[in-house]
């Protein structure tokens, strides 16, 4: 008699673990992108100089667009290792829903790329003169909005990656869909720092977060089979 397939809590547990150790093992990967966003944030006082109140403007939209292109950075780690040793394929025949089964991978890719986010823009607010009273809505919207980059921009990956240079397209099909989470992330940031509410773009981005975790796995585990057919 056959074995019977392990419970569908096992199998995420196990998909994640197996993803968050494969990323630790190439460690470059982690890396790069976080060093992205720490160069592309350190440009800005270079650039626009030392005075105080136009980095502390610009502040909100400089961590924004920088954490947006440093997952955009990141996301072809997501899903190609896989495609290119074979495990991907052997996903689809796992005996529980491919749709399920995705947000593991999505899960570890934003461990070991959005959570570090969190952590290094405060530190880098500071370097930009971010109001102190800003930095709370600064980790609150990051929090809210990088799982919606990455599950968009799985969507995107799992669309191009049977393609061998679907870099470009990823971009094309992925930027404008941030978009609503770079506005609402920003602006949340930029009104606390002005002394305006924020709920509404907290509460928006939360909806945003909701959306995309309830429908986002249906639409990769379409793409999958389509880029696997």
């Amino acid at each position: 008699m056959p074995d019977s397939p392990p419970p569908l809590g096992r199998a995420l547990r196990t998909l994640l673990v197996r993803d968050l150790r494969l990323a630790l093992r190439r460690r470059g990967e982690i890396a790069n992108p976080l060093l992205f966003f720490v160069i592309v944030v350190t440009l800005f006082p270079l650039g626009l100089g030392p005075e105080v109140g136009l980095l502390a403007r610009v502040a909100p939209g400089i961590l924004w667009v920088a954490a947006l292109l440093s997952a955009l950075l990141s996301l072809d780690a997501m899903f190609h290792p896989d495609y290119q040793d074979g495990s991907l394929e052997q996903l689809l025949l796992v005996p529980h829903p491919l749709a399920v089964l995705v947000v593991a991978k999505v899960l570890a890719h934003w461990l070991v790329t959005g959570l570090p986010l969190l952590v290094l823009a405060p530190l880098l607010g500071v370097l930009l003169h971010l109001p102190a009273e800003a930095m709370g809505v600064l980790v609150v919207s990051l929090a809210l909005g990088t799982p919606v980059l990455s599950f968009i921009g799985a969507i995107g990956v799992a669309l191009t990656v049977g393609l061998r240079r679907g870099g470009v397209l990823l971009s094309l099909l992925t930027l404008p869909l941030y978009i609503p989470v770079l506005i609402f992330g920003a602006g949340a940031v930029d009104g606390v720092a002005g002394g305006l509410p924020v709920a509404a773009h907290l509460y928006l981005m939360g909806a945003l977060l909701f959306l995309t975790v309830s429908l986002a796995p249906w639409a990769i585990a379409a793409a999958l089979r389509i880029s696997l057919e």
